[in-house]
């Protein structure tokens, strides 16, 4: 499930970071604390998902809903399955971009617990990150250059996520993508997302200007925010492979919205798809545990805008909704699991991207001199 995140949040300046993390309670009272909170958001997860059923079961009117469900296609389902796990991998791949020096395996897993969180407890996507910050702390990272990146990593898949936000409103008006066109269906989306990414690129020019001469408190938190966005730039424009982990990570979750909508048998345009997603996981700032009832609702009202069945966008709704819960939910949980009992065990960074570069490329110096033929001493037989 990828929600659009609620809110920037504050990027801290080092020294009142690593204060609030001094005063903050013991380490085993926020284990007993994350792990209650992860049980108690799967448990109202389950119920809630009961209470669905039944209604699905009990209200005549959603009697529909039930069998267009019942006859979905198990071979898109499965694929819908497939492409959340993708999806995954995606924010995987993001979080080891963003934290390059922290061991694979590790860092997998506190990716995982994020998910976790953020299907299971009603945290928003800052509060998810913030669970994978706690994480890193305990084994060691320093609060300061955790804090900092985590910002990083929520500006990284916000970024990405108006700029998905903003391909799919204008291709769509200038005709480029198949959809319903419209001041208000397709411009004005559009036009938002590449407003407030403009603006997003603008902030540490703006903050510059403004903080020039001040060296008072919040002169210090808006320089070290500026820091993060241009630090968040450098991730998102500089050329990396793993760029197609926070791409992936929101383009697979939509991916398995329409593939729900493909196992009923009449998907919609895939860029209206992309716009009621966006606009429609708005509602995710409601604080609900994996926004069931909430996503569904809003989700139900911009289908219907952009001209889809009311009940083909509910049957689509709940089994994509089932999915991107359960799938990072029961992972992640996994993956929780397996942290705390490997708390103790040291963690050994791996060296940075430059530092691997600058090994691979010794190591291949190191082997032609060993493969080239011994000189000859230059004297003659």
């Amino acid at each position: 499930m990828v929600p659009p995140p609620p809110a920037i949040p504050p990027v801290l300046p080092p020294d009142s970071y690593n204060a609030r993390v001094e005063a903050s309670p013991a380490s085993d009272l926020d284990e007993a604390k994350a792990s209650r909170n992860l049980v108690h958001g799967l448990i109202s997860l389950l119920i809630l998902i009961l209470l669905a059923v039944c209604l699905l079961l009990a209200v005549p009117g959603l009697h529909k809903v039930g069998r267009e469900i019942d006859h979905m296609d198990a071979s898109w389902l499965v694929l819908a399955v497939v492409l959340e796990i993708l999806s995954c991998f995606g924010y995987i791949i993001a979080f080891l971009q963003v934290f390059e020096r922290t061991p694979r395996r590790f860092g997998a897993r506190v990716a995982m617990s994020e998910l976790a969180f953020g299907a299971a407890v009603s945290l928003g996507g800052a509060g998810s990150i913030a669970v994978g910050a706690w994480l890193l702390v305990e084994r060691g990272g320093k609060p300061s250059r955790v804090a900092e990146r985590s910002a990083v990593l929520f500006l990284l898949t916000s970024g990405v996520n108006l700029i998905t936000l903003a391909g799919a409103g204008l291709g769509v008006w200038i005709g480029l993508f198949p959809g319903k066109r419209g001041l208000l269906l397709s411009l004005l989306p559009g036009g938002v997302g590449v407003l407030v990414f403009l603006l997003f690129l603008a902030l540490p020019l703006i903050a510059d200007r403004l903080t020039s001469g001040h060296n008072g408190r919040a002169a210090q938190w808006t320089r070290a925010t500026s820091d993060t966005i241009r630090a968040t730039e450098r991730v998102l424009f500089r050329w990396d492979w793993r760029i197609v982990g926070a791409l992936g990570y929101l383009w697979w979750d939509i991916a398995v919205l329409w593939v729900c909508f493909r196992a009923i048998g009449h998907p919609p345009a895939f860029a209206t798809v992309v716009l009621a997603y966006q606009i429609g996981y708005l509602s995710n700032l409601i604080p609900v545990p994996g926004g069931i009832g909430i996503l569904e609702g809003s989700f139900i009202g911009m289908f219907a805008l952009y001209g889809v069945g009311a009940t083909m966008t509910t049957s689509a709704t709940i089994v994509y909704h089932a999915i991107s819960l359960w799938v990072p939910a029961t992972w992640g949980t996994v993956a929780f699991l397996l942290l705390r009992r490997s708390r103790n065990e040291p963690l050994n960074l791996r060296p940075s991207r430059s530092e691997r570069r600058f090994l691979r490329r010794s190591q291949r110096q190191d082997r032609k001199l060993e493969a080239a033929p011994p000189r000859g001493d230059g004297s003659g037989s």
